[in-house]
């Protein structure tokens, strides 16, 4: 019996085999770096989503306490103490609402008191809300660092001196988009 065996002399890969591995390689790796990305993306989204929840229901708070301290200084014997005075009394306040004019854009700095000047008529467009780094707190004061974040409230009178429609509104840029957050809440007067 004879056998004639024949010796292969192809060893390795051929150029097509390693071009292959290499794509499907890559491909992995960018479908990695694509999920991270997209991760962090909507890890921003979400940040500045709670961001503004927290600004809105911030100020939200201020303008109810406001309300609120008006009708205990009524109830106490301060008969000049109206349920909006300091937010929207008159044609001269800051977020007054009408009885006919035009509503007015305003912004409140919750660090403040209403007689520190806390409530302020936007002129134009509303600043910038300024963060003090080292506590986290937001507010105006221009020594803090701007954010991207601009809160705007409105009032609108719904029943005369018996209830408003107090429309807070957070906007702010992500990137080249432009978002925004807004919350509209009734807020009646405890003195009727």
């Amino acid at each position: 019996m004879n056998f004639n065996y024949k010796k292969n002399n192809t060893k390795g890969f051929t150029l097509v085999e390693t071009l292959v591995a290499i794509s499907i390689l890559t491909i992995s790796i960018l479908a990695g770096f694509t999920a991270v990305q997209e991760s962090l993306r909507n890890s921003i989204t979400a940040k500045n989503q709670i961001t503004a929840f927290y600004l809105v229901q911030d100020a939200m708070e201020y303008i109810k306490n406001v309300r609120d301290e008006n009708a205990l200084n009524f109830l106490d014997g301060n008969l000049s103490s109206t349920w909006l005075k300091g937010i929207s009394e008159a044609g001269t306040a800051p977020c007054w609402h009408g009885g006919g004019g035009a509503a007015k854009s305003c912004y409140i700095d919750t660090t403040l008191t209403v007689a520190n000047g806390s409530i302020n008529n936007c002129t134009g467009t509303c600043p910038d809300i300024r963060r003090e780094a080292s506590s986290g707190l937001m507010g105006y004061n221009a020594a803090w660092t701007p954010t991207q974040f601009k809160r705007t409230i409105q009032l609108q009178e719904i029943v005369p001196n018996e209830e408003v429609r107090v429309t807070i509104t957070i906007s702010w840029t992500q990137g080249v988009q432009s978002k925004s957050f807004q919350v509209s809440q009734s807020l009646f007067n405890r003195l009727q």
